[in-house]
């Protein structure tokens, strides 16, 4: 699934791909992926402009002119691309919009498992999934105080509680694996249990990874490409994720692969030490 700085690079390509372009037919070739009815969707957003684009935690929202966005969540393999009319869909595109111009702004998605949701701009707090995520990880909105004080409420394993969106937004398997290895934290000990100063590091760590893989262009460990059809370059980077049976970069003890919260989760069983709750 995409996380945040994969979907901050979609967002920064159609920003300068799609910005200012005016809708003149949508074509929807799988309705499912449309949470409002298929005529609401296309009555509502032909004729109207793009504006901008945004996006909260792993979400984009697409603002239209006329007060309307178009919440939009890739989920395992969704991805757009801008093409002209004369270049061929492929079998997994899905919705299409074209634009006065003949340009398309075309979704694509082999498992179908993305949603969009048009909705009165504003009302972002109203939709599932969005009115419950927490803070994004940026200085000026991530605050170690309140993240030490929100993980000490917590006995559940730090990994699962960073993966739920509820405390910091954007972080998925991956980031989460780099993180808690680039912390020196188990994947699987008690949130409540960190020290003031060990919440402290992950707090910068967060923000320093998920920058440093947004300037990258994101992580391609699968199929992810940007707006622009290009591959991002973090994987290249990575440290501990996908890295079962290689070296540890800082001790050189091998990586060791498990499940928590069902997730196959990655760690150095050597610089990552388990702490357990004093019974």
């Amino acid at each position: 699934m995409p996380e945040l700085p994969e979907v901050e690079n979609v967002r920064r390509g159609l920003e300068q791909l799609v910005v200012g372009k005016t809708v003149q037919a949508i074509e929807i070739r799988w309705s499912k992926i449309i949470s409002n009815p298929d005529d609401v969707f296309v009555e509502g957003l032909v004729g109207r402009q793009i504006i901008g684009v945004d996006r909260r935690g792993k979400y984009l929202l697409i603002r239209f002119d006329q007060n309307l966005t178009v919440v939009s969540h890739l989920r395992m393999e969704g991805k757009y691309e801008v093409d002209d009319q004369s270049v061929p869909m492929t079998k997994h595109t899905h919705v299409i919009w074209t634009f006065t111009d003949g340009q398309q702004l075309r979704y694509l998605d082999s498992r179908k498992f993305g949603r969009m949701l048009l909705i009165e701009t504003g009302q972002e707090n109203t939709v599932s999934g969005l009115k419950d995520l927490g803070v994004e990880p940026t200085p000026t909105t991530f605050k170690k105080t309140a993240f030490y004080q929100a993980l000490q409420k917590h006995k559940k394993a730090i990994k699962p509680l960073l993966l739920d969106q509820k405390i910091v937004t954007g972080l998925g398997n991956i980031y989460v694996d780099e993180t808690l290895w680039l912390s020196q934290i188990h994947p699987e000990t008690p949130a409540n249990l960190l020290t003031k100063a060990e919440t402290d590091r992950l707090h910068d760590e967060i923000i320093t990874e998920l920058e440093l893989a947004t300037n990258n262009g994101g992580t391609t460990v699968n199929t992810f490409l940007n707006a622009a059809g290009h591959a991002g370059a973090f994987q290249d980077m990575l440290h501990v994720y996908g890295k079962k049976g290689q070296p540890c970069d800082r001790c050189q003890t091998p990586i060791e692969k498990i499940k928590v919260a069902q997730r196959g989760t990655h760690f150095c069983p050597r610089c990552q030490i388990k702490r357990e709750a004093v019974q």
